[in-house]
């Protein structure tokens, strides 16, 4: 079920069909609210996710349907909402895990920072993420397994 559901959102992402990297502020921005929403998991904060999560829906509806379509944009924002709707820790990994395969959907396309961005897994949770730095901070186990997980790729 939960490859089915992956592949059905990763085929919304996919319609786009750009033959380049593309760089805009207003993706750069859903990329920081997002590393924001997995900052608060990492710390095992749901007040503070649901809040980021708020922020990225607002960060989302200021994206241009020219920069990226309004499917594409509506998928973002249903996964942000479950997570800003929800005070448990748990559903909030849940649907973050969502979030994070389209915000790595996004990165075939877009280049999210003049940084580098982190593609890192986590075994235990069969889910990756995105990270602005290398070192690993599990946002589906928070403090109780900070370190689990690897970088599985680098974007730059």
């Amino acid at each position: 079920m939960k490859k089915l559901i992956f592949t059905t959102l990763f085929s919304v992402f996919s319609i786009l069909n750009l033959s380049a990297q593309k760089s805009d502020a207003s993706i750069s921005k859903l990329y920081q609210n997002y590393l924001n929403i997995k900052t608060a998991l990492v710390t095992d904060n749901s007040d503070e996710a649901s809040k980021a999560a708020d922020t990225f829906i607002k960060s989302a509806s200021m994206v241009d349907y020219k920069v990226l379509s309004e499917g594409n944009l509506d998928v973002l924002r249903k996964n942000a909402t479950k997570i800003a709707e929800s005070r448990s820790i748990e559903t909030q990994r849940e649907s973050f895990n969502g979030l994070s395969q389209n915000m790595i959907a996004l990165t075939k396309n877009f280049k999210l920072s003049n940084e580098s961005v982190f593609v890192q897994y986590c075994p235990m949770a069969d889910a990756s993420w995105l990270s602005a730095e290398k070192a690993v901070k599990n946002p589906y186990y928070g403090k109780s397994m900070l370190t689990c997980g690897s970088v599985k790729s680098e974007i730059k």
